[in-house]
């Protein structure tokens, strides 16, 4: 079912024809297609490939736009069909990089967090460092999850781990990162002192799930060795 459906929904998706996007979902949801199927299978794989297109220079800014905020309203919609499960009385933080490809996948994972009964925190982008271990601490929550971030931005997501860690506001807290260059540099998630890596939504989901509370240990800087570009798997977890 999932194939088919991305390939003609990449087409409507490409031209920026909302409409047409909006039908072939609705109609999917008629079929019998269920909400998670459609965020999971449809609407985050059509997100990857509008931002590798773009990062090619094989399809313009504006088309680029276009296809993210279709994507969005779609997300949106299927939000309100995904199952509730009962509360598992656990809390996640979700952040991400500053964009809207990064934000978007962020709210997908932050979706399917929430329906799988988590109490879910989302933040996105642009939110400084000094905040984000306020947060922290005011909420306690068990898992952290960082989605997606910039080349430029690597520094500064170790520094606030480390920041994190340092003080010890949530010792037990596990951080997950996921998406963007985390897809791409392997091993760039054991670098910056994170517990687990794990893509796609699912498998974030489930290795959350299966996480349980973090064992305090100082940071891990070693040295950083060459990274090679990452094959999609299974979960990564920190021994």
């Amino acid at each position: 079912m999932s194939e088919p459906l991305l390939i003609r929904y990449m087409q409507p998706l490409l031209a920026g024809r909302r409409a047409e996007c909006f039908e072939l979902v609705r109609e999917a949801l008629r079929q019998g297609a269920s909400a998670e199927d459609l965020l999971c299978d449809v609407v985050w794989p059509a997100m990857s490939q509008v931002q590798r297109l773009y990062d090619d220079d094989r399809i313009s800014a504006a088309l680029e736009h276009m296809a993210c905020r279709i994507n969005r309203t779609v997300a949106d919609q299927l939000q309100a069909g995904l199952p509730k499960r009962p509360p598992r009385g656990r809390r996640i933080l979700i952040a991400n990089a500053d964009n809207e490809t990064e934000e978007l996948g962020a709210q997908i994972v932050a979706d399917l967090f929430q329906a799988d009964g988590w109490d879910v925190y989302f933040i996105g982008g642009g939110v400084p460092d000094d905040e984000v271990l306020a947060t922290v601490g005011q909420l306690r929550p068990e898992g952290f999850l960082i989605f997606g971030a910039a080349p430029a931005a690597i520094a500064s997501t170790r520094a606030m781990i480390e920041r994190i860690r340092d003080v010890g506001v949530c010792p037990t807290m596990n951080i997950i990162v996921t998406g963007g260059i985390f897809a791409r540099a392997d091993g760039l998630w054991q670098e910056i002192g994170a517990d687990a890596y794990c893509e796609p939504p699912r498998d974030v989901l489930t290795a959350a799930n299966g996480l349980g509370p973090r064992e305090p240990r100082p940071p891990s800087l070693g040295i950083v060795k060459k990274r090679r570009r990452r094959r999609r798997g299974a979960p990564v977890l920190a021994h």
